[in-house]
């Protein structure tokens, strides 16, 4: 195993990833022709057409990238896969945010990594919860992850590869899901946000008690 094995960073299987697709390609056609139906009452068919393309389209695309996206880490690099392929250096990445996702009662944990070679940002997500439990990255992930960060000089890197030791720690020791670091930054993120960024001296702070 060297640094060119390629280490999957996809926290969702395949088969929920086609039904979410799925689902959201449903509520693509539904807001679509509920739209274009209101157009319609006052533009004719031609306005429907247009004003359900409008909406539809880019709903469907979403849905279609979803629903081939991957994520590896290979060689120092997150790749992402889905219509095209965008590429990361974590050694090498000047932005490292952590930012919170809420969708339907569900919380996910998101890293955000950008930087060279091009200049383009990538979101991997750590950790999924909804109530006492959830779905986190594999061990074999998150701790490639973790020495990964570990390798970039950047302070934020350093604190981001000990949270996620002391989340490995936390499984290691048998604690619950809501005893785990990244269940508690999730739960700590204010309500009412589909997506929030996570204040960087604030999870420095956290990641430094866990230390303790």
């Amino acid at each position: 195993m060297g640094d060119a094995e390629a280490i999957s960073l996809d926290l969702l299987d395949r088969k929920t990833v086609r039904t979410r697709a799925r689902n959201t390609t449903i509520a693509a056609v539904l807001v679509a022709a509920a739209f274009g139906g209101v157009v319609g009452l006052f533009a004719g068919v031609e306005g429907f057409a247009i004003a359900a393309a409008i909406v539809g389209i880019p709903l469907l695309l979403l849905a279609l990238t979803e629903s081939r996206k991957t994520l590896t880490l290979r060689d120092g690099q997150v790749i992402a896969r889905a219509l095209g392929t965008r590429v990361v250096s974590v050694r090498e990445a000047d932005r490292l945010e952590l930012f919170i996702t809420d969708l339907r009662g569900a919380r996910t944990v998101n890293l955000l990594v950008a930087g060279p070679p091009k200049g383009r940002a990538i979101s991997v997500s750590l950790a999924m919860y909804a109530g006492t439990g959830g779905r986190e990255l594999g061990i074999y992930a998150l701790r490639k992850l973790a020495d990964t960060l570990a390798s970039n000089a950047d302070t934020r890197a350093l604190v981001l590869s000990q949270l996620i030791v002391e989340q490995l720690r936390s499984e290691a020791r048998g604690d619950a899901a809501p005893q785990r670091p990244l269940y508690v930054l999730a739960s700590a993120a204010p309500p009412g946000r589909m997506a929030q960024r996570l204040n960087s001296d604030a999870v420095s702070k956290f990641v430094a008690e866990l230390g303790r």
